[in-house]
């Protein structure tokens, strides 16, 4: 039977396995509530139904094993990289199916889980230079073969790895990205992301090539970035120019840590995400590890945050709308159908629907496909290609932070864990933002990536408001009684001294490194 939790107005969608009575199996959708009785007599326990929300039923026929990715009871179609025809819509999606998608991501506590992705700069240790694509197949074919992950091709190249629930992806210019599977606690992720990077050091430091934890490329140009094989990129890298000035800097040049979380209900869903976007000036100031550029500082403490401000401001930013009193996932809904698309993938390519809108390709007017109808795969496809400080999937992102050193990607995931999922925590960061005004916010966000933690506040500073926030923090972790606060011990010093890491990097750049470069890749090695 489907389950449904409700909050006031909110809903949240717990899904059981069914087999449509075909033998076929199908996946439905459905918001609010109905009669499960009705579809009882067809349980007998396969796939996923989410049922529609209006009286049609909607099926979905899940075309290839192989794509599907079991989270405890349901099937996630992958979509990175995009699966050929993976689901096959026999009607046409409506705003309501869109809508139930976001809200089965709903998830009972005990089923909460933490994601972690980093990625990391890869460099040759002779000559400090961008590794090349031939370099990068080369690390990937003997991580598969050393290390038993299945590869990921787009037509004869290899672009990724698989191994249960991680992923090995590369960005733009070659950034090495872990996606790592949901995981119970930090105690788990840390040894997750421990033991990516022994099997990534043990391959590379006998290729002779090294990797940089930092969140913008502090040495090269864009001139000398390789560009990876992805179909996907050539888009975007046609695209970026014309919808701002540092869209290709932000493909090619930076890093970041971020952690995915989940929610129970509309309701939670809301709290985290204001909670996320009104905090997530604060995380990218303790994580600040980016202020370099072409061998010398460039001014700011996060050039990657930076980036982000002038990269495509129709697909970015602080999301004043998620504070609205009318805000849940029909909102959000409406603004991803508003964010231009980039591609839609079919016949094994991506077609370039670049500045398109997703509301005509759910009315068949797709200019660069007439006639054709979205799928749920093309609907998660483009929801990867809206980038806001927190963005909303079927979980939560907390996409503020630059990559840095080991120690950091433990203790990213770690600050928000012991925030948003303690209810205690959450309430406080709620009730200590509440008069926080729109403008407030957008100006932290403004002014974080040049001064950092000294941020001028109301009548302080930024970092009196993050000693708050880490205490709050590690208040939350404490009381989820994982024995996880260790974790957060290189944000505590950091917080206390309130000096971020950048500061720090340039403290050595004007001191102990003579004003060179070369050293940070030493430095910020793993």
């Amino acid at each position: 039977m489907v389950l449904f939790s409700q909050t006031g107005s909110s809903y949240c969608i717990r899904t059981e396995l069914f087999r449509y009575k075909s033998g076929k199996n199908v996946v439905f959708s459905r918001a609010n509530s109905m009669d499960a009785s009705k579809l009882k007599e067809n349980s007998i326990g396969f796939s996923s139904l989410l049922y529609s929300s209006s009286s049609k039923a909607q099926i979905l026929h899940i075309a290839n094993a192989g794509v599907g990715q079991k989270r405890g009871h349901s099937v996630i179609v992958a979509a990175s990289p995009p699966t050929e025809d993976a689901v096959i819509a026999t009607e046409p999606l409506t705003k309501e199916d869109l809508v139930a998608y976001l809200a089965s991501g709903c998830k009972s506590k005990d089923k909460w889980r933490i994601g972690t992705e980093h990625e990391k700069f890869g460099f040759e240790r002779k000559t400090l230079r961008p590794i090349k694509y031939e370099q990068i197949a080369e690390l990937l074919n003997g991580i598969s073969e050393r290390y038993d992950w299945e590869k990921v091709m787009e037509g004869d190249k290899i672009i990724g790895l698989k191994q249960g629930k991680q992923s090995i992806s590369l960005e733009p210019g070659g950034q090495f990205e872990l996606s790592g599977a949901p995981l119970e606690t930090l105690h788990q992720t840390c040894a997750e992301v421990n033991s990516h990077l022994y099997q990534v050091k043990a391959l590379s430091e006998e290729m002779g090539i090294g990797f940089l934890g930092i969140g913008f490329q502090p040495k090269w140009g864009l001139k000398d970035i390789p560009i990876m094989p992805k179909g996907r990129y050539d888009i975007m890298r046609n695209y970026m120019p014309k919808v701002g000035t540092l869209g290709l800097d932000m493909m090619f040049r930076t890093c970041t840590v971020q952690v995915n979380l989940d929610f129970s209900s509309e309701a939670d869903m809301i709290r985290k995400f204001r909670a996320g976007l009104v905090l997530q000036p604060i995380a990218t100031a303790l994580f600040a590890n980016s202020p370099f550029t072409e061998g010398k500082p460039n001014g700011f403490l996060s050039m990657r945050s930076q980036i982000w401000t002038d990269t495509d401001n129709n697909r970015a930013g602080m999301l004043p709308f998620v504070f609205d009193d009318s805000f849940g996932f029909e909102q959000y809904v409406d603004y991803a159908l508003d964010v231009p698309m980039y591609f839609v993938y079919r016949q094994k390519k991506y077609i370039d629907c670049t500045g398109m809108s997703f509301r005509d390709f759910l009315a068949g007017k797709l200019p660069c496909i007439p006639g054709e109808l979205p799928t749920l795969n093309d609907w998660e496809n483009h929801l990867t290609t809206i980038f806001p400080e927190v963005r909303l999937k079927r979980y939560l992102e907390m996409r503020g932070a630059d990559g840095g050193p080991w120690r950091r990607l433990c203790a990213l995931p770690a600050f928000w864990v012991g925030i948003l999922y303690d209810e205690v925590s959450l309430q406080n960061v709620l009730d200590l933002t509440a008069d926080w005004t729109p403008e407030e916010r957008q100006l932290l966000r403004n002014k974080v990536p040049l001064t950092g933690l000294k941020t001028p506040f109301r009548d302080g500073l930024l970092k009196h408001v993050a000693q708050d926030v880490v205490k709050l923090a590690k208040d939350g972790l404490e009381r989820r009684g994982f024995k996880e606060t260790g974790f957060l011990n290189e944000v505590v010093e950091l917080v206390r001294a309130g000096v971020t890491p950048a500061e720090k990097l340039l403290e050595l750049y004007n001191g102990k490194w003579g004003q060179q470069i070369d050293p940070v890749f030493e430095e910020l090695l793993y």
